[in-house]
């Protein structure tokens, strides 16, 4: 197990939590929680930075169908949506730039499209040279919102 002090890279800073956590408060009534929001929110951004599946959580973290729980149900109550816009706007915030993103670039991928796709349902990038599909409603590689790498877009 590991100790106190030592940290995940995906780990928040104290900073940082103070910004989510009156976005995730603890519902009234009911059982007392068991695990803190913190660990919550630090367990989802483990699997969001490391890619492993919920069931590989490390033994550390809360339970990962408890997590996994907290994730569906913020996601659908558009909790974690809040979340995204408040750390970007702190970002931009602190880079002396709007809140508000004013223009968007979006770098998407062509992907191999399979024979039995047919080609109505395929998407068309001009610009392609290796006769690969756009398949449409995704966006894969780099995303660039207002100049700043590494938030998503779907």
């Amino acid at each position: 197990m590991r100790s106190s002090s030592e940290r995940y890279p995906s780990d928040l800073a104290d900073e940082q939590w103070a910004l989510i956590e009156p976005m995730v408060p603890v519902r009234p009534g009911g059982r007392p929680a068991i695990h803190s929001r913190r660990r919550i929110v630090e367990a989802i951004l483990y699997v969001n930075r490391t890619g492993c599946s919920w069931r590989q959580l490390p033994h550390d973290f809360p339970p990962w169908d408890t997590v996994y729980w907290y994730f569906k149900r913020w996601n659908a109550e558009g909790t974690t949506d809040r979340i995204h816009d408040a750390l970007r706007a702190a970002v931009r915030d602190d880079a002396g730039r709007d809140p508000m993103a004013s223009a968007g670039i979006v770098d998407a991928q062509s992907v191999k499209g399979a024979d039995t796709v047919p080609a109505a349902s395929r998407g068309f990038d001009a610009g392609n040279h290796a006769g690969c599909a756009v398949m449409p409603g995704w966006v894969a590689g780099s995303t660039v919102l207002g100049g700043q790498r590494g938030w998503c877009c779907r």
